[in-house]
């Protein structure tokens, strides 16, 4: 098998556990929002992700810059903003499209290290290339789990005896296709790669990226993890219901899931549902089982890391490529511009530097929220000072003491190969915990595209060719400011005199963000700096 050749190259050429660089272990989570035991969400059991935010910085508001997987991913790995990579749907490679951009591991790559990718790094597909950007951005071809071509397939045992291809989907994994699932698969390889990486030869550092699927829909996990949430426990989302002064150009309607036999059957409405309150309390008791689960593949791969002595020489972050939506707004999906879809979180570790005290434990030890009675976790640093995924790039070049990319210059954002539209976090990594003021961004940005002011079949992920409008959205410590505007797709520009909608929440008082306040004349001077400081904020990089 190609990855067992792959072993064998690592082992012979490309381990290190004593150069003079960090070797970096990069996690990202597929669709997982801020719900976890960190993040003060006691109802979520992530003992592993907990443990790792003991011994990291804790970004309590981290964004992405689009809400949907592809897009969100290509932009974080380029440091590049969805106007900037063309990308805003699956249909395009950006080196074709809009510029030949160096990524991020092509940037350790070319900096002496061994990179490699397992599981959903890039987005598959056309987004990479049909290869992961290989050999652009890895050093060896990227690793898919053979098991991940049944995410459409009828898998999932239902109440008849028969197999369907349902969203809620716990399984006995032993009786699935190939005896396993993605992640578990996903795991494993990054286990044997660590175990590979510490053999001698002191050549190479590492930049190993592992993506795991779950919680993306569907929720199709170990059964087991079902019990940790009886369903008499679940609660609904708070704001269940569509707000009434919320423009339904926000509003995305979630065609994907009426795909589901479990969902079709419900024969909801479309574009609005509403999904009956029993149901609700079901998807919401699958996705936090699909967490917990992926917490232990986490917690897996963690273990290893420490067990082939790369503990105290590895930076370590975990993000969400984006949020998703549990029923808040009366919505179930990504593919909007609201906190609980643009939020998601992130956890850098950076040894010696995050760490609150020194422990003569182990750091990285499992823990196995099935068998365990889990203890609390003690609380690592935090911040509240908002960064966006683009961030990532630049902080972690400075981190491994490799050429930190140049800020992008507006006006030549499409000519420049190597350069940044994000900023290096590391003065907020060395600064955790103390009381000094810095000096940060006060605003994060993200956007949407849309077909049309009203929801139809394909608003959640409309193709280039038919978006009409895009939504740009400001968050900053006390509001978020949307306008959805004219959008061009042929040449991709946004029209700002042709506003479809505006959105103004005041966070203090409306962290929930369903009350909106935009068209109130009591906010229009607030509005009206908003809409001034949201132009500004992208530096003249929206081609306006």
């Amino acid at each position: 098998m190609l990855w067992k050749f792959i072993l064998l190259i690592v082992c012979f050429q490309h381990c290190s556990a004593k150069t003079g660089k960090p070797n970096v272990l990069f996690l990202i989570i597929d669709d997982l929002r801020p719900a976890l035991g960190c993040y003060d969400y006691p109802k979520v059991l992530s003992p592993n992700i907990n443990n790792l935010a003991s011994v990291s910085l804790q970004f309590n508001n981290a964004h992405v810059q689009q809400a949907v997987c592809a897009p969100s991913r290509i932009s974080f790995l380029t440091s590049r903003r969805p106007d900037t990579t063309r990308l805003f749907d699956f249909g395009s490679y950006w080196r074709t499209h809009a510029g030949n951009y160096t990524t991020l591991p092509q940037h350790f790559k070319d900096n002496g290290y061994f990179t490699y990718s397992i599981g959903k790094v890039f987005h598959p597909g056309v987004p990479s290339n049909f290869t992961d950007d290989y050999p652009l951005s890895w050093s060896a071809p990227a690793f898919h789990p053979s098991t991940e071509k049944y995410m459409m397939a009828k898998v999932c045992p239902g109440p008849d005896g028969d197999l369907h291809m349902n969203l809620l989907c716990p399984v006995d994994v032993k009786n699935q296709p190939g005896g396993s699932l993605p992640d578990i698969q996903s795991a494993q390889h990054a286990i044997e790669m660590l175990k590979n990486f510490s053999k001698p030869s002191e050549t190479q550092p590492f930049f190993l990226a592992v993506g795991f699927h779950k919680p993306h829909a569907p929720f199709k996990f170990p059964k087991e993890y079902l019990d940790l949430y009886p369903i008499e426990e679940i609660d609904l989302a708070p704001n269940p219901e569509i707000p009434p002064d919320m423009p339904l150009v926000a509003y995305s309607s979630w065609p994907r899931l009426l795909l589901r036999e479990d969902v079709k059957a419900l024969n909801l409405s479309f574009p609005f549902g509403p999904i009956p309150w029993d149901f609700q309390r079901k998807i919401r008791q699958h996705y936090y089982a699909s967490v917990t689960y992926t917490d232990a593949m986490v917690g897996k791969v963690l273990k290893q890391l420490e067990a082939s002595g790369f503990a105290d020489n590895t930076i370590v972050t975990l993000i969400g490529d984006h949020g998703w939506s549990l029923g808040e707004h009366g919505d179930w999906c990504k593919n909007e511009n609201f906190e609980v879809v643009t939020r998601t979180p992130m956890l850098v570790h950076v040894p010696h530097v995050t760490e609150k005290q020194k422990s003569k434990q182990k750091k990285f030890q499992y823990m196995d929220a099935l068998k365990t009675s889990l203890s609390k976790n003690e609380k690592g640093l935090q911040t509240d000072a908002l960064v966006e995924t683009v961030d990532l790039f630049p902080t972690l070049s400075e981190l491994a003491g490799i050429e930190v990319p140049p800020y992008l210059v507006p006006t030549l954002n499409f000519q420049i190969d190597f350069c940044t539209e994000g900023s290096s976090f590391v003065k907020l990594l060395h600064h955790a915990g103390t009381k000094k003021e810095i000096t940060w961004k006060d605003a994060v940005f993200s956007q949407y595209p849309r077909p049309s002011d009203y929801p139809q079949w394909n608003s959640n992920l409309p193709s280039l060719k038919d978006i009409k409008i895009m939504g740009y959205t400001m968050r900053t410590n006390r509001y978020r400011y949307t306008e959805w505007v004219g959008f061009d797709p042929t040449n991709f520009k946004a029209n700002f005199t042709e506003v479809h909608a505006k959105e103004l929440y005041l966070r203090n008082s409306d962290p929930l963000e369903i009350y909106n306040v935009a068209n109130l004349k009591m906010y229009a001077d607030l509005a009206e700096s908003l809409h001034q400081k949201l132009l500004a904020g992208w530096k003249g990089s929206l081609p306006v």
